[in-house]
C-alpha cells in the first residue's frame, strides 16, 4: 500500500486510486480529474485529493451515474447544491426503476418461454425458437 499520498507518480496514484494508469489518463481527458502542471524536466505530482477524487468517480460509477452525470455531481460538490444533487439523484433513481420493471417483464417473458419449452412434446417446432423468429415473445413481455 501506498503510504505517502502527497506526492504520487501517476502510476502510485493509480495503484492508490485502484485503477489503471490509462484511467486515469481517460478521467482527465473527460474532465473528471484535473492535470497536474508538469514542472519544467520533471514529471507531474497527484496528491491525496486526486485519489479521493478517482474514488469519487468510481463510487458514482457503481451506482450508475454516468460520467457526464458524474462531471455534474463534480461541479455541484459543496454542500450548497445538494438539492439539484438530489435532482440528478432523483433522476437516475427513476432509471433504475424503469430498467427493473423491464427486467421483470424479460424475466416473465422468459420464464414463460423456459415452461414452454419444457412442455414441448416434439411434434412442433421448439416454442423459444418459434416466437424468436415470429418477433414475439408471448403475452408475458406486455407492452414495453
Amino acid at each position: 500500500m501506498v503510504k505517502n499520498l502527497d506526492n504520487l507518480t501517476i502510476g502510485a496514484f493509480a495503484k492508490a486510486a485502484g485503477v489503471n494508469v490509462e484511467t486515469i489518463r481517460f478521467y482527465q481527458r473527460k474532465g473528471l480529474l484535473p492535470e497536474p502542471a508538469k514542472p519544467y524536466g520533471s514529471i507531474r505530482h497527484y496528491s491525496e485529493a486526486e485519489v479521493a477524487q478517482v474514488q469519487f468517480v468510481k463510487s458514482a460509477q457503481r451506482l450508475g451515474f454516468s460520467l457526464d452525470e458524474i462531471a455534474e455531481l463534480l461541479r455541484l460538490e459543496n454542500s450548497a447544491h445538494c438539492h439539484e444533487a438530489s435532482r440528478l439523484a432523483e433522476r437516475k433513481l427513476e432509471d433504475v426503476r424503469e430498467k427493473l420493471a423491464d427486467l421483470a417483464r424479460m424475466e416473465a417473458a422468459l420464464t414463460e418461454l423456459v415452461c414452454a419449452c419444457h412442455a414441448w412434446t416434439g411434434n412442433v417446432s421448439c416454442p423459444l425458437i418459434a416466437s424468436l423468429q415470429a418477433g414475439s415473445t408471448l403475452r408475458s413481455a406486455g407492452a414495453g
